[in-house]
């Protein structure tokens, strides 16, 4: 149960600090700085995160690093189970958060959806939408699985290793699609943008779900084989 409460704690801090970010300073690839300081939110909350719950839960907080790890064999189904559904409930609950501090301080939500994904980076499509989830995605967990390999040498650099990742993602992919790589990210900014009366992110909040956890599968798979590679190597 611990596991599951550090998943939950860990996904509301990312949705509190990343979505926060962007809902205030917006994401526009024109303002520039509002772009850059979004991506660095979410990557620098990964950062603290790690080094918060990471030795309780690993700081998933995320469903496609859940399903990369299980593939991988690093966890349980029931595991994997159970970590997705804190790492949804702890989005839903930062969302909640975000929409009661952003509408009893009257303050403007510069995104419009709580910090939701989009498609109007890539006019409006979903297939362009898919590929920009499922090629950042795919990068984002092979470095995790890389970075936290057995046989990595890391040490206590794993997590600023991913977290900076994540930052990089985020300036190719705020400008196309906002950037989710993380199912349990889009889903609570979009049920909570739903439930204020703006349905668009809902009703394109699949692409977010299908694109990450495709890519992550991927990168899994991919790992194995690199892995495994290796390992007949050095036989």
């Amino acid at each position: 149960m611990k596991k599951y409460i550090a998943e939950f704690i860990g996904t509301m801090t990312l949705v509190i600090l990343g979505c926060g970010t962007a809902m205030l300073v917006g994401c526009s690839s024109a303002a520039g700085t509002g772009y850059m300081l979004t991506a660095f939110a979410f990557g620098l909350t990964i950062v603290g995160m790690a080094y918060c719950v990471g030795n309780i839960s690993g700081c998933h907080i995320n469903p496609a690093v859940s399903l990369g790890v299980l593939i991988n064999g690093g966890m349980t189904v029931s595991d994997f189970i159970g970590y997705v559904c804190a790492q949804c409930l702890g989005a839903f609950a930062g969302s909640g958060i975000l929409a009661l501090i952003f509408n009893l301080g009257k303050v403007t939500d510069q995104t419009g959806g709580y910090g939701s994904n989009g498609l109007g980076g890539v006019s409006d499509s979903a297939v362009a939408g898919l590929l920009v989830e499922i090629v950042l995605t795919f990068i984002f967990v092979m470095v995790i699985l890389g970075v936290t390999s057995k046989k990595a040498n890391h040490g206590s650099f794993a997590g600023v290793v991913i977290g900076f990742t994540l930052v990089l993602v985020h300036i190719l992919g705020i400008g196309l699609t906002g950037t989710s790589v993380n199912p349990a990210r889009s889903i609570g900014p979009a049920i909570v943008a739903a439930i204020d009366g703006n349905s668009d992110p809902i009703s394109v909040v699949w692409v977010f779900i299908v694109g990450p956890l495709v890519g992550a599968a991927l990168a899994a798979f991919v790992y194995m084989i690199l892995e495994s590679d290796d390992k007949k190597e050095e036989k």
